[in-house]
């Protein structure tokens, strides 16, 4: 199954930034999308502007640190339109600090959210996707990944962790299932609001001011793999701006 149209898409962390344009690019290409995410007022405003527009959407409230809210996200899909054909994991948080302030709850919360939460997510949609053979995980990472800077040692810790996780995925996949890593760069979003150091989150907003590109390019990104033919896989992808270092 090539191409976006009529593809059912579940995406976490929709309720903004890459996941928000994510969802409008591939509904407004004409995937249903399933969008799930904390703040349930704005996941239901974007439901509503998808639909309002043409298109097919669905919401759930999901806690991507709670796993029943991860399969319910996933099941809501399958109940409304049938089948869930990709997923794609961009809910992640980014409270970046030095190692030695200690900010063990924030360790904690990144581990929560931006790795156990991808996990999670495979966890519910890899049985559907062997039932119908086919499927997609598309796991949104970092550029923080790879290149390693003061300040981000945990928060790049999880991102590389999921890229280990997808690409011994990939090669446990066989033929009929994909799986794709997403890169972003410096990202016009409210990565900074999660940030507990008030001189951190300041320097990362001028950032994003400075240099920082525009979701959509992201959601480009995404949408060319999910696009591909099904006996395509598009394992990583970077995108960030031309004048990040």
């Amino acid at each position: 199954m090539s191409g976006i149209e009529g593809k059912v898409v579940v995406i976490t962390g929709a309720s903004t930034g890459i996941g928000e344009a994510t969802a409008l690019l591939l509904a407004g290409r004409g995937a249903r999308v399933v969008v799930g995410a904390r703040r349930t007022e704005r996941i239901a405003a974007l439901a509503e502007r998808i639909v309002a527009g043409g298109g097919e959407a669905i919401h759930s409230t999901t806690d991507v640190r709670r796993r029943d809210d991860v399969e319910a996200l996933v099941a809501a899909g399958v109940e409304r339109f049938g089948r869930v054909d990709v997923l794609v994991n961009n809910a992640g948080i980014g409270p970046i600090s030095a190692m030695d302030e200690l900010r063990v709850d924030d360790w904690d919360a990144m581990i929560d959210v931006n790795l156990k939460g991808v996990l999670y997510g495979i966890a519910a949609v890899l049985p559907r996707f062997r039932a119908q053979g086919s499927g997609q995980i598309v796991n949104v990472v970092s550029t923080s990944g790879l290149k390693i800077v003061p300040l981000q040692a945990v928060y790049a810790g999880t991102k590389n962790a999921v890229r280990t996780i997808s690409e011994g995925l990939r090669q446990e996949a066989g033929p009929d299932l994909r799986v794709t890593v997403v890169s972003p760069g410096m990202t016009r979003t409210d990565f900074a609001d999660s940030i507990t150091s008030p001189a951190v989150r300041e320097g990362i907003r001028e950032g994003m001011g400075d240099v920082g590109i525009a979701p959509d390019a992201i959601a480009r990104a995404i949408a060319f793999a999910i696009e591909q033919p099904g006996d395509v896989d598009v394992g990583d992808v970077v995108v960030r701006p031309t004048a990040q270092g």
